[in-house]
């Protein structure tokens, strides 16, 4: 495949043609923050960190979504960006109700990860304190909306790498939930495998085994991305 040249930051770096920006910056060793977006699924645009700017475009552009062209120029972490990605995260933390302390993904939860690096300590919004069920429906695993960011890894994982397809969005805006097979409760579906891969590929709390306490919930994510290099590598 042919390689192109872009500018990140300043530097110039080569990139198969093709590829995003985000995995051309990812590869060169600049980790642009993302919350959606993980190696081997496709990319979706969810959670608008990986904003970035373009020079000769006048608006942000999600770097997950937008293919690196050649001589393009990127800039990935202006005050600009900073400023706006903490907005996204303080948005994301008082839409829902995520206690970091008592969660089972605590200490091992991006969101919380990527709060830590960009500053965010506390919200200029209020928060918005809804009650939303958690699903323990299911034998092993436990669905609790409290904890979700509708990154929609999950849906994702489960209908690109197990092809059961449980997972989907209901709803639209602040009311958007992710649900199993038309809204019905997780233990009765009778598509899901069980093979627990949408627990590794979640970024937070939101999909966890039962019977974990604070702290105890480790994802492995990096699962989902030999799964992606051994589906690539197969003829």
């Amino acid at each position: 495949m042919a390689s192109i040249s872009i500018r990140i930051d300043g530097e110039y770096i080569k990139a198969e043609e093709g590829t995003s920006i985000l995995e051309a910056a990812w590869e060169s060793g600049r980790r642009i923050p993302s919350l959606c977006y993980m190696k081997g699924l496709s990319p979706v645009g969810a959670c608008r960190l990986c904003m970035v700017e373009v020079a000769g475009v006048n608006r942000l552009l999600p770097a997950c979504t937008t293919p690196a062209e050649d001589g393009m120029s990127v800039t990935t972490n202006s005050a600009r960006l900073k400023d706006y990605r903490r907005m996204v995260l303080e948005l994301l933390f008082v839409e829902r109700n995520h206690g970091c302390a008592v969660c089972v993904s605590n200490n091992h939860c991006e969101l919380q990860a990527l709060a830590q690096q960009l500053g965010v300590t506390s919200a200029r919004y209020t928060y918005s304190y809804p009650r939303l069920p958690v699903d323990t429906s299911h034998p092993r695993f436990v669905l609790d909306h409290n904890r979700c960011i509708l990154c929609t890894r999950c849906v994702r994982v489960c209908a690109e790498f197990e092809g059961a397809s449980v997972w989907d969005v209901m709803s639209r805006g602040v009311g958007s939930m992710i649900v199993a097979e038309m809204n019905r409760p997780w233990g009765e579906s009778t598509d899901c495998t069980s093979c627990g891969k949408c627990l590794q590929a979640c970024p937070t709390g939101a999909l966890a085994e039962k019977g974990r306490a604070a702290e105890e919930m480790v994802k492995h994510r990096e699962r989902i991305s030999r799964l992606a290099l051994l589906r690539e590598v197969q003829p």
